[in-house]
């Protein structure tokens, strides 16, 4: 599934912050591409080293760093799906506050569960899910113009933010059982962040709200 946009309102303005963020995870992953492994050991956060009080500057640049091509599209998507509408209720200014303050969320869940964690962490998926938990909160009755597929074949269905919102959380919590059920972590992905992220987006939403937005 993968979220194509809000179709219950339209866009007013240009989403400055959003393209923003878009344009420098583009470039960041740019420099992952060309610059390899080095880059991407230097910039990624090890919760064992923040456990530590050690490279604390990652905690803000790994999550502008993605792991591959379908990571970095599939978060901009998903960004782009639900970003435009929040930077329009918050305002610029606290809608970048708050978007990188879910990041730093996102992370430090994951921190917390697994502090001598030396696996690298990086990813704008826990500031995005904030993104969307805020979005749950504000516009939960909104119909997302939503992309499946089912096999080779894909169609585009309209499913309320709730709904969406919702059975993606549901993913997240049960990736995490998956994960304890067999004892490692599957496929690498921090699922703790992503519900920490979510988690303070819905928390704060209403906080980073413009005043008569």
């Amino acid at each position: 599934m993968f979220p194509l946009g809000d179709a219950s309102r339209r866009i007013t303005g240009i989403p400055f912050v959003t393209v923003a963020l878009i344009a420098i995870n583009a470039v960041v992953f740019y420099f992952e591409l060309t610059q390899g492994e080095r880059f991407i050991t230097q910039w990624s956060l090890v919760p064992a080293q923040i456990a530590h009080q050690q490279r604390l500057e990652t905690i803000v640049t790994a999550m502008f760093m993605h792991g591959g091509w379908m990571h970095i599209i599939g978060n901009m998507i998903f960004l782009w799906a639900f970003g435009p509408q929040m930077e329009g209720v918050m305002g610029p200014s606290r809608y970048l506050i708050f978007y990188l303050l879910g990041g730093v969320a996102a992370f430090a869940a994951q921190i917390v569960a697994d502090p001598a964690s030396t696996v690298p962490n990086l990813g704008a998926s826990g500031a995005i899910a904030a993104v969307m938990g805020a979005f749950l909160v504000i516009f939960p009755r909104d119909q997302i113009r939503t992309l499946i597929f089912a096999g080779v074949f894909a169609r585009v269905v309209y499913l309320p933010a709730i709904l969406l919102i919702g059975l993606w959380f549901l993913l997240q919590v049960a990736s995490i059982n998956m994960e304890h059920a067999q004892g490692e972590a599957a496929g690498g992905v921090a699922y703790l962040a992503h519900i920490g992220g979510a988690i303070f987006g819905a928390i704060t939403a209403k906080l980073f709200e413009r005043r008569g937005g």
